[in-house]
C-alpha cells in the first residue's frame, strides 16, 4: 500500500531570468553546486522537452539572450508546466540598481547584448522594459546591488539547497532591516516603519553602536510605544503568513525601516526573529512553528557588518525507511 509518506516530493524546475549583470550566471553556478541540472539559454520551445526528460531538480537559464525570447512565451510555457502535478515551477528574477549595472559593465567592459553598437545604458533600459512582467511574476525577485558573491551564495543556498525543498516545505520568512534614505528593499512583501521611536543616534555613547548591541536595544524597547508596536507587526503577521501559504507563496519578505538602518530598525528585527521562531511564534496555525526564518540587516552589510543568520533553519526532511536502505 502507497502511503501519503511514500508520494514523492514534486520536482523543482527553476527558470532563472533578470537583467543582464545582475548576476543571473553566478546563480545559475551555485545552483549547478546545488545538484540542480543547469541549462543555460536554451530555445523557448525546448524547455518542455528538458523538463521531460530530466531526472534531478532542473535550473534553466533564460534571459533576452533566449532565442525568441519573449516574456509572455515564458510566462505560457510556465503556465503549461505548472499544469503538471509532479513538478514545482518557480520563477526567479535577478535584478539591481541601473547605477550599479552601468557600472558593472564599464568594469568588465562587456557590451550589452541588448546594445552592441549603442550605449549600455540604452540596452539595460530596454531590457527593463522587455523583462518587466517576469519581474512581475517571479516568485523571487534577489536584488543584488548590495549583495557581494559570498552573501548571494549564502542567500541561495538557504533557499534552494536540497534541504529545503521538502513536500512539507511551506513558507521561508526573510525579516530584513534597512535605511529609508537607502530605498525600500525591492524584494520587501510587506515594510513597517519604525523612525516614530526613540532614535538612539542621538545619544553620544549610543550612536556608533548598532541594534546588536544589548545597550542599544534596551534603549529602543524603553520607548512606551516599542513594546505595542512590536506585539502589532506580530499579530499582523499571525494573520498574514497562514493566508500566504493558502496562497502558494514560498518566500516572505517582512521589512523594517528607520532613518539610519542601524538602530531601531536592526533592535525591531532582532525582536521579531526571536518572537516568531519561538515554539508558539505563530499561534496555532498547522506547521506554522517549522517555517524557516532569517534575519538580513541591510545597512549593516553595506558597511562590512555580517548580518545575515538563520533564526530557525530549515529541517531536514526525514528520511523514510526505503531511502536508509539504500
Amino acid at each position: 500500500m502507497v502511503t501519503a509518506d511514500d508520494t514523492p516530493a514534486p520536482r523543482r524546475i527553476l527558470l532563472v531570468s533578470g537583467l543582464s549583470g545582475a548576476g543571473k550566471s553566478s546563480i545559475l553556478r551555485i545552483l549547478e553546486d546545488l545538484e540542480h541540472e543547469v541549462i543555460d539559454n536554451p530555445p523557448l520551445g525546448m524547455l518542455d522537452d528538458i523538463v521531460a526528460r530530466a531526472e534531478r531538480p532542473v535550473a534553466i537559464g533564460v534571459d533576452s539572450r533566449t532565442r525568441g525570447f519573449d516574456a509572455s512565451a515564458v510566462l505560457e510555457a510556465m503556465a503549461r508546466l505548472r499544469m503538471n502535478p509532479h513538478l514545482r515551477v518557480e520563477l526567479i528574477y535577478a535584478t539591481a540598481d541601473e547605477s550599479v549595472l552601468l557600472r558593472r559593465y564599464t568594469a568588465t567592459r562587456r557590451r550589452h547584448p541588448l546594445a552592441p553598437h549603442g550605449s549600455i545604458k540604452e540596452g539595460i533600459e530596454e531590457e527593463i522594459a522587455l523583462t518587466a512582467p517576469l519581474r512581475t511574476a517571479a516568485d523571487l525577485v534577489i536584488d543584488t546591488t548590495d549583495m557581494p558573491p559570498p552573501e548571494l551564495r549564502q542567500f541561495v543556498e538557504s533557499r534552494f539547497s536540497p534541504w529545503t525543498g521538502g513536500a512539507q516545505e511551506g513558507l521561508t520568512v526573510a525579516l530584513m532591516s534597512f535605511a529609508y534614505p537607502a530605498g525600500l528593499p525591492r524584494e520587501a512583501d510587506i515594510v513597517f516603519d519604525a523612525r516614530f521611536l526613540r532614535n538612539p543616534h542621538y545619544v553620544p555613547e549610543l550612536a556608533p553602536k548598532t541594534g546588536l548591541d544589548a545597550d542599544v536595544a534596551e534603549y529602543v524597547a524603553e520607548d512606551q510605544d516599542y513594546l505595542p508596536f512590536l506585539n502589532q507587526i506580530h499579530a499582523m503577521l499571525q494573520l498574514v503568513l497562514p493566508r500566504f501559504v493558502q496562497e502558494g507563496k514560498k518566500y516572505a519578505t517582512i521589512a523594517i525601516g528607520c532613518s539610519g538602518g542601524r538602530h531601531r530598525s536592526v533592535t525591531i528585527v532582532e525582536a521579531l526573529a526571536k518572537k516568531l521562531s519561538a515554539p508558539d511564534g505563530m499561534g496555532s496555525y498547522e506547521g506554522a512553528g517549522q517555517w524557516p526564518i532569517m534575519v538580513m540587516h541591510r545597512e549593516l552589510a553595506r558597511q562590512g557588518i555580517t548580518s545575515w543568520r538563520w533564526a530557525r533553519k530549515p529541517v531536514e526532511p526525514a528520511l523514510s525507511d526505503q531511502s536508509r536502505s539504500l
